[in-house]
């Protein structure tokens, strides 16, 4: 059973499947930092000095025994154009991926010959053949 699951865990999809959620879970990060640190603070200033992350609804304000209750919008924003910057990205490395594919597939297969090309083909080696 330790053999099975080590020539599963050592196949070359799983592997690469497991890398790719490493780099994936890291790339999400510097994103989310792209995002909260660097984008969304030129945007709130240009409207004008909005903190997109303190922005909330208040549904029941604090008290001295709980905390308010608060719908957090902002960071739902940054949320989701964090998402849609992740997915831009994804959506380009993908593009680039097929461009590849599409390459290799032209340059690695060779058109058939036709059936009247082998026909004559044949034709040949038979003349030649008979010429000898």
């Amino acid at each position: 059973m330790w053999g099975d699951f080590k020539k599963f865990v050592m196949r070359g999809n799983i592997f690469n499947m497991a890398v790719g959620i490493v780099l994936g879970v890291a790339f999400g990060k510097i994103v989310t930092s792209f995002v909260n640190d660097i984008l969304m603070p030129p945007i709130g200033l240009l409207l004008g000095g909005v903190d997109f992350s303190k922005l909330v609804i208040v549904l029941k304000k604090a008290t001295d025994t709980s905390e308010a209750v608060t719908i957090n919008y902002g960071v739902f924003i940054n949320t989701i154009i964090s998402f849609l910057i992740i997915a831009f990205v994804i959506f380009l490395m993908m593009k680039q991926i097929e461009k590849t594919q599409k390459k290799e597939e032209k340059v690695a297969a060779p058109p058939k010959p036709s059936e009247e090309v082998l026909l004559l083909r044949e034709i040949r080696d038979y003349l030649k053949a008979k010429a000898q």
